[in-house]
């Protein structure tokens, strides 16, 4: 099987300094100014050192440089490398990189939706795609769960050990980043790619709730407004249940952002990583999430704001979790995962986890380590 691998260098950057997304140069710009880092290689990385572990000297072929080589070349994998220029930092990197590729029976990316939406207008016909999430938003069908679990895929389809499946029908997802940034989420179907399927290994596209649960999810989270511990520092994730907890203490929310309250006041509205840690002191730190519609993600989707050292210092024991049973009963896993960008912090916050569904009700969920 014939692979071909290429890194977006600038997806993510966006996530921990509250841009929602790197989409245009001028977005990259704000980012970089904001003090963002890059977080496609490493993770790329990370995903071939676990084929590399597995199927040593596997054959790929990968863009120069920061577009792929820089990521690979000392992992011990077969190279070959292909140049497709200088990077731009623009959607012509990839659509350059898939030419430069030539014939492959599947393309490796590391990026997010908008990486996604470029591979799949440039792919070949019949060629498959998978995607390792360094994305913001990602909402895609097209994603591993996180970049360990793309590179047991990888090793699953090189060793041909039966354990991969494939699908025509992983919906490419896109979202208005314009839109985004202003509160209003617009996603739209972009298309259908052919992907790899492993269980429990491949993300859903996102989905929404299937009826009104609005009065049961204002239930839950005034209760858990009420239980506030005095002095904590409580950090409100994004989306409607996550959001429905500052409602219940008086303020409207960043629907796509993240807000850091105290003792009912509002510290800061649509917060960036660094902002959030200068609250960090000797108290409680709580943390409240939502629940990503269909793929059940707690961390590390559309919340990377939420840095790893504020998770660590909130521990499992922090974490407030507000979501319907409608939308859990829809997950297409039974379980949550994390995807922190920190393997072992992912692993310690493994377990089960109480989620609040209703005024006095809870379900218990299981936490994957992804």
């Amino acid at each position: 099987m014939q692979i071909g691998v290429i890194v977006n260098p600038i997806a993510g950057m966006g996530g921990t300094v509250g841009l929602k997304g790197t989409d245009g140069p001028d977005a990259v710009a704000e980012a970089l100014r904001r003090g963002a880092e890059a977080q496609s290689g490493p993770r790329a990385r990370r995903a071939l050192a676990i084929l590399a572990k597995r199927c040593p000297r596997a054959r790929l072929r990968v863009a120069a440089g920061s577009l792929g080589e820089c990521w690979a070349s000392d992992l011990g994998l077969d190279l070959d490398v292909v140049s497709a220029g200088p990077p731009t930092g623009t959607a012509r990197d990839t659509r350059e990189a898939i030419a430069v590729l030539g014939a492959v029976d599947m393309v490796v990316f590391a990026g997010g939706d908008g990486t996604a939406r470029d591979v799949a207008g440039a792919l070949s016909s019949g060629a498959g795609m998978l995607g390792i999430p360094c994305g913001v938003k990602m909402h895609s069908g097209v994603f591993a769960v996180s970049p360990e679990s793309a590179g047991h895929i990888l090793a699953d389809l090189v060793e041909g050990n039966g354990r991969a499946g494939w699908t025509d029908e992983a919906e490419v997802m896109d979202i208005d980043e314009v839109a985004l940034r202003a509160g209003r989420l617009a996603p739209r179907l972009y298309g259908l790619a052919r992907v790899p399927v492993v269980a429990n290994r491949m993300q859903a596209a996102k989905g929404g709730p299937r009826r009104d649960s609005a009065a049961a999810l204002a239930a839950a989270a005034h209760e858990c407004a009420r239980a506030c511990e005095p002095g904590a520092l409580y950090i409100v994730g994004p989306g409607s249940s996550a959001g429905a907890f500052a409602r219940a203490l008086g303020h409207e929310p960043t629907l796509l952002g993240v807000d850091v309250f105290r003792d009912g006041e509002c510290l800061v509205q649509d917060a960036t990583a660094p902002r959030i840690e200068s609250f960090l002191d000797d108290r409680p730190v709580r943390i409240v999430l939502g629940v990503t519609g269909q793929q059940g993600f707690l961390l590390g989707r559309g919340n990377q704001q939420i840095s790893a050292d504020v998770i660590r210092r909130a521990g499992r024991e922090g974490l407030r979790v507000l979501a319907t049973e409608d939308k859990l009963s829809t997950l297409s896993a039974a379980a949550l995962f994390v995807d922190t960008g920190d393997p072992d912090l992912d692993q310690e916050l493994a377990g089960f986890i109480r989620v609040q569904t209703d005024k006095g009700r809870f379900m218990m969920m299981r936490v994957v380590a992804s």
